[in-house]
């Protein structure tokens, strides 16, 4: 039976109360930062000019320091240096891969660490982003899921990581109003760290930020939130959100997810599938991408193939094959590119698109599944690393 009340974790997400000096205004929403600013003085009738202003010197300009808002009066500017702050995780260190992949190993509060990938293609750029520190799920096929959940990031910290980027690629110079199409930073996934339906008011106060038009104006059709299965918030994420949705699948039964996806035991092949179906917002023109991580003698077979067209029958979708991303300690191995090909054919023979992502940045471990914070893994006691690196 499925609870009543919404399953996120957010009990876990710190400050678990307001900090005493000045707030971070990165990440408030424009009813929060609305009853901020009425806090500190601003007469009722300026408080919403007032909002449109920081709001696009931070999240249109990439500015964060209120002495170069210079639209403010200078006698405002000083309240509001005296009241907040503008502040995005520390970037601790920054990988670059030989095919124009980065990854970025990110401090937050607390000194907690996640990591965000930008990945650069011909026509776009994407940058895939966490939404926890570590992950409750231990999919067995993830190397993210070997870290214990910490805690879930704040609004300003997923709203951060994709500042951060921008920084790095320069981007505020580069952005012309809100044509997309010249953007490097043009798509976002939620394909990183943790489970972003078990911080789901986190992510939706972020992405809200993320789509307006005087915020970082991305189209809710260039954002994807991916999801392992969390069934009763599937719908909620189309009323409250409306990205677009992608499935952590990787199975067609449930002996077999219940292994590589151990949050099937709780919501089975059959309640996921009837979920997705229910879906608000399932159309030809926004179709739910199923993700399959394609593991050898697990997962490959023709028969697999056969029975994900089957169990997907009906639903507008996508199949993004991705070949498995080896990590030190796995378990598993990469299924031969031949057997790839064959499974592929199958489901673009029903009628499915089928591509084969492409692994980028494998050689600074950014590709799907294998992120984890390097300083976690380096406080592991040496019998772990042992364990995992075989040295």
């Amino acid at each position: 039976m499925e609870p009543s009340l919404p399953i996120t974790q957010d009990l876990l997400t710190v400050p678990r109360t307001l900090p005493s000096g000045p707030i971070n205004l990165i990440g408030m929403s424009r009813s929060l930062m609305s009853e901020r600013l009425l806090g500190i003085g601003t007469p009722k009738k300026q408080v919403r000019m007032r909002v449109t202003q920081i709001w696009q010197w931070i999240y249109q300009k990439g500015i964060r320091n209120f002495a170069e808002m210079t639209n403010l009066s200078k006698s405002y500017r000083d309240l509001l240096i005296d009241n907040f702050v503008i502040e995005v995780p520390q970037v601790v260190s920054k990988q670059c891969s030989k095919d124009g992949t980065r990854k970025y190993l990110l401090r937050l509060a607390g000194g907690h660490e996640v990591e965000a990938v930008y990945i650069p293609e011909e026509d776009r750029g994407t940058l895939c982003i966490s939404s926890q520190v570590g992950c409750t799920l231990t999919c067995s096929f993830c190397h993210t899921g070997t870290q214990k959940l910490v805690r879930n990031l704040t609004a300003g910290e997923i709203v951060g990581q994709i500042l951060i980027a921008r920084d790095d690629l320069d981007e505020w110079t580069n952005v012309n109003g809100t044509n997309n199409e010249i953007r490097l930073l043009s798509n976002v996934v939620l394909m990183g760290m943790g489970e972003p339906l078990y911080n789901f008011e986190n992510v939706r106060d972020a992405l809200k930020i993320v789509m307006d038009p005087e915020g970082i104006c991305l189209s809710r059709k260039r954002i994807t939130l991916s999801t392992s299965g969390v069934v009763p918030e599937i719908s909620r994420t189309a009323d409250e959100i409306g990205c677009l949705l992608a499935v952590s699948f990787h199975g067609t039964t449930d002996e077999i997810r219940d292994k590589l996806v151990p949050i099937n035991k709780k919501w089975n092949i059959e309640t996921l599938i009837k979920a997705l179906r229910d879906y608000p917002r399932l159309s030809n023109s926004e179709r739910i991408t199923f993700e399959y991580v394609m593991i050898k003698d697990v997962n490959d077979s023709e028969m697999d193939a056969f029975r994900l067209i089957k169990l997907i029958a009906g639903i507008p979708a996508k199949i993004n094959l991705i070949p498995f991303n080896e990590w030190p300690g796995s378990p598993y191995k990469r299924s031969d590119w031949s057997q790839i090909k064959k499974f592929a054919d199958i489901i673009h023979r029903a009628g499915y698109a089928s591509p084969v992502r492409t692994p980028r940045g494998e050689d600074i471990m950014a590709a799907c599944g294998q992120l984890k914070s390097e300083t976690e893994r380096q406080r592991k006691p040496r019998k772990e690393i042992t364990f995992e690196t075989g040295i």
